[in-house]
Order: structure tokens, then sequence, then C-alpha cells
């Protein structure tokens, strides 16, 4: 919930096309729920972002469009790791239906 509140302060603050979430959960359904909360709002209906729809840019880090940005060393001992024990098609799949369908701001 707190996140939630954060993301939504960032927006008012920033403007929602000046802002771009990035996830790192470790399974497909759970980074899918949250890339949809920050686009679509809260599909629980519990949160902040309940029947908020955002529209935000949302990633995961193990994404290439996230990974291209950062430095390559940083990369490498923070999450390469994490690669070899996830299963980055079911995540891949699920950020990128949830782009298509709810993001406003297209790259």
């Amino acid at each position: 919930m707190e996140n939630q509140k954060r993301v939504k302060s960032a927006a008012e603050s920033y403007g929602a096309e000046n802002v771009v979430v990035i996830l790192g959960a470790a399974e497909g359904e759970a980074a899918g729920i949250a890339a949809e909360t920050v686009t679509n709002g809260d599909p629980t209906f519990a949160g902040p972002l309940a029947g908020v729809p955002l529209g935000l840019r949302v990633y995961h880090c193990m994404e290439e469009e996230f990974k291209s940005q950062v430095d390559a060393t940083v990369y490498e001992e923070q999450i390469s790791m994490m690669e070899m024990v996830v299963n980055l098609d079911e995540i891949m799949s699920e950020m990128k239906s949830v782009r298509e369908q709810f993001c406003k701001f297209k790259d």
C-alpha cells in the first residue's frame, strides 16, 4: 500500500508522462499484477490506486529496455544471477501484455 501511495504521489508531483516504474518481481503473475496496478489501477481495489488508472510506463528490471540503460557491471552484480532462477519468458509476456493494454505513454 505504501508503494502505491509513493507511485501516485510521484505521478501527481512530476506528471504521469514523466514517471517510469521498474519492477523486480520474481514471478510473472506478481509482475503482471504490479504492472496493472500502476497502469490501470489496483485490481484488488484495496490500495491508494484503486480506480486510479495512471497509465504509467512500467518495465521489469530484467527487460532489455531497462537493462540497456544501466551500467553493465552494476547489473551483473545486482540482478543477473536472478535471470537464472526466474521464468523470464513469463515475466516478459506479462509486462508486454499490460503495456499494450493499459500504458497511456509510448516510448
